[in-house]
């Protein structure tokens, strides 16, 4: 009953006009070379691993490769009731300390990723025309693995009047991944264009600044002691591997709550 009753407190929060949607969530190595590419994998990772937690259904759509190590970039879709409500929380840099293993003098780096995410809305009132769109396709490159199909027909669409690219290489057929591309392309200029209404009304909003990726919203420290901490809440762990495993659900719920007082 306490689980229950915690659970129905959560879901109180989580009243935005988009919070049940599915979730479409990107992370970006950042500054730090190779070992911002690896960390935004790992980083990655810990999404898939919350989702399965969850109980939502994943897709991976990106999974940009890293020449020596990690990912440039990834996508993935978390398909769920509330799935957006929760990750949404999660918008803005995540930065890594640690001992790096790609430097032979065994120095401690500091790595950045970005992760954005974005609702999948079901119904808009976008009109997306042919002649905007610049529609490429290409072989996915990479040693691929559990999570994305390496194939020959992966789809990457710019719709020219707004500069978004979004890319698709999880199916084997072109025509799936170009549908799935323009799902994507789809939600992402349904937020562009909320974002740019909302500018011009002058109006800020919490949700709305994902664009400001200088907002740090969480640091993990491997060495010289090992604790992940909130900057948002304060709220501080000492298990950086059991957090890596998906369990952040502590920092996302304690974010919620500070947001509903704020």
């Amino acid at each position: 009953m306490e689980k229950e009753a915690e659970k129905f407190e959560i879901e109180l929060l989580l009243k935005g006009e988009y919070d049940q949607a599915n979730a479409i969530l990107s992370v970006h190595s950042g500054a730090g070379g190779t070992d911002s590419c690896d960390w935004a994998e790992n980083l990655a990772r810990m999404y898939l691993y919350w989702a399965n937690r969850k109980g939502y259904r994943t897709r991976v759509v990106e999974w940009v490769h890293n020449e020596e190590a990690g990912i440039k970039t990834a996508t993935i879709i978390v398909e769920g009731r509330f799935a957006y409500g929760y990750l949404k929380e999660e918008i803005g840099i995540h930065r890594l300390i640690r001992i790096s293993p790609f430097d032979s003098s065994n120095r401690r780096h500091t790595s950045f990723a970005a992760v954005d995410v974005i609702p999948e809305v079901e119904e808009t009132e976008i009109e997306i025309r042919e002649e905007d769109l610049k529609i490429e396709t290409f072989r996915a490159s990479g040693p691929g693995g559990q999570h994305v199909n390496v194939t020959d027909s992966a789809v990457r669409i710019t719709h020219l009047p707004t500069g978004i690219t979004v890319q698709c290489q999880d199916e084997r057929s072109q025509h799936k991944n170009r549908v799935m591309a323009m799902r994507i392309l789809e939600a992402r200029l349904h937020n562009f264009y909320e974002l740019e209404r909302e500018r011009k009304l002058k109006k800020r909003h919490k949700e709305k600044a994902r664009i400001e990726w200088g907002s740090q919203v969480r640091s993990y420290v491997l060495h010289p002691y090992t604790l992940v901490k909130d900057h948002r809440t304060g709220i501080e762990k000492r298990d950086v591997e059991r957090v890596l495993k998906g369990e952040i659900d502590e920092f996302i719920i304690a974010s919620l709550k500070k947001t509903a007082l704020e």
